[in-house]
């Protein structure tokens, strides 16, 4: 198997072999982690119980899915990755919103996976030499994982796949040998604390919990579904693509998160979703748990971080592939040293979730507008010009920007945190209707109908 050295240019149709299920694969062996379970954890946190728990991942990630599923034509047609793509609607230069979006969302989860897979095998640790977890050993864990994720993404995506298809039965083992040891004290009937809910009233709260804690796992990848379609042969069909894509969201984020609801319901510790689970774990179930904090967190972390090294690619071409990745990978493990540290997860997790799904969403909606509006046709050559270093082409628009759709983005996401409703942040169009957090629909619509007005008055 051979180091992918290949970056943000066109894929070769002699290359692009892989099948539309490898999405699949993919998703749902990087998707079964504790980054990703974590967020079950969250749903708890916020005071609900179990079936609301359920309802809000479930509507959650399946309208998210929904939303981001036709993102995946976006590499697929185009050959490259979803912000280089995107060129062709924001401009050469302009597909940078992409680039940098995609980044900050990618930087997010690898700070979250190499977080939560460092403090399960900290504490896995403690347990097993009858110890306490240190902040030496945490910072040391950290460091191990980190460093094994970076060597994953640099070597591309041949050994991405491959790993997560070997994740996928090892962590369902673990999943289910965690549910025999916590089924007997699993109650169905957990109704939360109404006293602990995060905004102070249900709605408000399940509201939250559906965007934070579903739609935003799917809206978190709008950047990145194009980094795997683009290796599918272009002679298969786009319903294939968007039917592959929408399940590969629904069940490698749902599977997980609901399991990781599951698990603060009978082992919750309010400081750490990880540390509650080692602790109440049985003895015996000490050593899959240390498998489920490495094998999990190398699927998942290194699927963004590849994604932010190419990511990082776009925006400065100068560098390699393998260069952006290990650059992003130091500046996403600083991340981790100060979130726990020096922040409280709750805020943490929930503000930059919202935040960042906000702009992931203005971007998204104003991308596939677009991508219907111009039938999903691309100029290859024209995408590229800006990696080459040269200018001109189908889509330099103003000196490589296209400023209308630019100004559709930033008043959408801007009309998006406005909507928000968080923890320790209540917009001011959310705080006039009650706290209902309102964010994704609005950056959705906003960005549409300004990008659709200009894209009129332009033609």
């Amino acid at each position: 198997m051979n180091r992918e050295e290949r970056g943000v240019e066109t894929v070769p149709d002699i290359e692009r072999t892989a099948e539309p299920k490898s999405l699949i694969t993919v998703f749902l062996g990087a998707n079964l982690s504790l980054s990703v379970m974590v967020f079950g954890w969250l749903s708890i946190l916020y005071g609900l119980g179990w079936w609301q728990s359920v309802s809000a991942i479930l509507v959650g990630t399946v309208l998210g899915a929904i939303f981001v599923a036709k993102s995946a034509l976006l590499g697929w047609k185009a050959g490259t990755n979803n912000s280089v793509a995107s060129g062709a609607y924001f401009g050469v230069k302009g597909r940078l919103v992409a680039s940098f979006v995609g980044l900050l969302l990618c930087l997010q989860y690898v700070a979250l996976t190499v977080w939560t897979g460092g403090e399960m095998f900290a504490a896995g640790i403690a347990r097993l030499t009858n110890s306490d977890s240190t902040d030496q050993m945490l910072i040391l864990s950290y460091t191990l994982i980190g460093i094994a994720v970076v060597v994953i993404a640099i070597y591309g995506y041949q050994l991405i796949v491959t790993i997560n298809r070997l994740i996928i039965p090892a962590m369902f083992l673990v999943v289910v040998l965690s549910a025999f040891a916590f089924i007997g004290d699993f109650d169905s009937s957990y109704a939360g604390d109404p006293s602990l809910y995060a905004l102070g009233t249900f709605w408000p709260t399940w509201i939250l919990a559906v965007l934070t804690c579903g739609a935003a796992g799917p809206i978190s990848y709008v950047t990145q579904t194009g980094d795997w379609s683009r290796y599918i042969s272009a002679a298969k069909s786009e319903k294939e693509i968007v039917k592959n894509t929408f399940l590969a969201m629904v069940i490698g984020l749902s599977i997980p998160t609901l399991f990781g609801a599951f698990i603060a319901t009978v082992a919750f510790d309010e400081n750490s979703f990880a540390a509650g689970w080692v602790t109440s774990s049985p003895s015996w179930l000490i050593l899959p748990l240390l498998l489920i904090a490495v094998g999990g967190s190398l699927g998942q972390g290194a699927i963004n971080l590849y994604s932010m090294g190419l990511d990082l690619d776009a925006i400065l071409p100068k560098l390699s592939r393998s260069q952006s990745t290990s650059l992003v990978a130091l500046l996403s493990i600083f991340l981790v040293f100060v979130g726990k540290f020096i922040y409280e997860a709750e805020a943490a997790v929930t503000n930059s979730v919202l935040f960042l799904t906000v702009a992931a969403t203005s971007w998204l909606a104003i991308t596939l507008y677009m991508y219907k509006k111009t039938n999903g046709n691309f100029d290859k050559d024209s995408l590229q010009i800006f990696n080459s270093g040269k200018n001109g082409g189908a889509y330099w628009f103003t000196s490589g920007w296209n400023f209308s759709m630019i100004f559709a983005w930033t008043i959408g996401t801007l009309i998006g945190i406005l909507s928000i409703s968080s923890v320790d942040y209540v917009g001011p169009i959310s705080n006039a209707i009650q706290g209902i957090d309102l964010s994704i629909p609005m950056s959705a619509v906003v960005s549409v109908v300004i990008a659709a007005s200009l894209n009129k008055t332009k033609s």
